[in-house]
């Protein structure tokens, strides 16, 4: 069976607004819940400040993963969409900007002035170039299956 990732993962990323991202330092990994907006090139935006733990390991290591999943249900099988790629903390300019407009289309909401909370040090825009997307359900027979989707070459390690 052939199984289009890239049209799961736009028919399905909606479908939440968070995700799970996870980051590491040294031997202890860590996961957070960030709520997120992703622009047509699947890349992912979050707010966060520097000082949280995720942000603080991301400025050593800016290698990361996640899923955003919208369910777990004992009944209903999840369709998990997971991810690998680079974080960076977005400067001022065009590619904070997309990612505020991005966070707040996902949010819906048009009066939160985020670009200026940055400015004053708060919350910061961090994007995810991701460089392998998956997804995992049932897609074909009773069993849960993997399928990856190599997106970004150009995502740095």
């Amino acid at each position: 069976m052939s199984v289009d990732v890239e049209k799961i993962v736009r028919e399905n990323i909606d479908r939440t607004f968070h995700m799970s991202l996870a980051t590491v330092s040294g031997n202890a990994p860590w996961v957070s819940e960030v709520h997120f907006g992703y622009d047509e090139g699947l890349n992912l935006y979050w707010r966060s400040l520097k000082t949280r733990r995720h942000s603080q390991e991301i400025s050593a290591n800016p290698n990361v993963a996640g899923n955003i999943i919208d369910k777990h249900g004992l009944k209903d099988y999840p369709l998990g969409l997971y991810f690998e790629g680079v974080a960076t903390l977005l400067e001022a300019g065009a590619e904070q900007n997309l990612a505020n407009e991005c966070i707040k289309k996902r949010l819906q909401t048009t009066d939160k002035d985020y670009i200026a909370e940055a400015a004053d040090g708060g919350h910061q825009f961090y994007k995810i170039s991701v460089k392998n997307w998956y997804i995992f359900g049932k897609f074909d027979g009773e069993h849960g299956e993997k399928y990856k989707l190599e997106w970004n070459e150009n995502a740095n390690n």
